[in-house]
């Protein structure tokens, strides 16, 4: 290896697309460490963020394995302790928040929320308690190939989001657990990173991003 190619800064190729000090002044609270949920956590990890706050009640099953990237050691552990390890590994300097257990508005959040919950039901209930405490808010939804995120913050409108908040019956048959992949759980959580760095940029976020891998078709709204 060319040791002129090595640097001590892991940061240094993405300075110019992510703003160091706005970022180290961030809590980033991730609901729901599924599928979605713990790719975000991991990504957040990668770009740097001083702060992680897990909420989830799971335990990790064998199918998460292979449809949500945890590992075999981690079978029968809560989803949030698992993860938490799992940023560990990558930055033992990062400050993780844990709390086994669905969210409850009496839990204090960060100023940027990521909710990747399974229900239109769960996804409401949280917006009502947590939408004028944040920030910044992304909300990740995935049925097999096709995945929508959502994103809000201060610089546009936050009323519109809840014009997404259909009635449960109205929703989808299944969840995004019902079927998943992978691939398409780490792409929905890199849409939603990206609308992270652009709200730390102070560019606007896209309100409404739907991806169908299959199809390969992208709308943004």
């Amino acid at each position: 290896m060319n040791s002129l190619n090595v640097t001590t800064d892991r940061f240094q190729r993405q300075s110019d697309l992510i703003p160091t000090e706005r970022l180290s002044q961030v809590t980033a609270t991730v609901i729901g460490v599924g599928a979605i949920g713990r790719q975000v956590a991991l990504q957040l990890t990668a770009i740097g963020t001083p702060r992680i706050q897990l909420i989830d009640f799971d335990t990790v099953e064998s199918t998460n394995i292979t449809t949500q990237g945890y590992l075999a050691q981690d079978l029968g552990q809560s989803k949030v302790d698992a993860t938490a390890n799992a940023i560990h590994r990558l930055d033992d300097a990062i400050q993780v928040m844990t709390h086994c257990d669905r969210y409850r508005k009496t839990i204090a959040i960060g100023e940027v929320v990521f909710c990747c919950v399974d229900s239109i039901s769960a996804r409401a209930a949280i917006w009502r308690s947590v939408n004028k405490k944040c920030e910044f808010w992304s909300d990740g939804r995935m049925l097999g190939e096709i995945i929508r995120v959502l994103a809000v913050s201060e610089a546009n409108y936050f009323g519109r989001y809840s014009e997404t908040l259909f009635a449960q019956a109205e929703a989808q048959t299944g969840s995004c657990t019902s079927r998943s992949t992978i691939y398409a759980a780490s792409s929905a959580a890199g849409i939603m990173i990206h609308q992270f760095t652009r709200w730390l940029r102070d560019i606007p976020v896209d309100f409404d991003t739907t991806l169908n891998l299959l199809a390969g078709e992208i709308y943004v709204k």
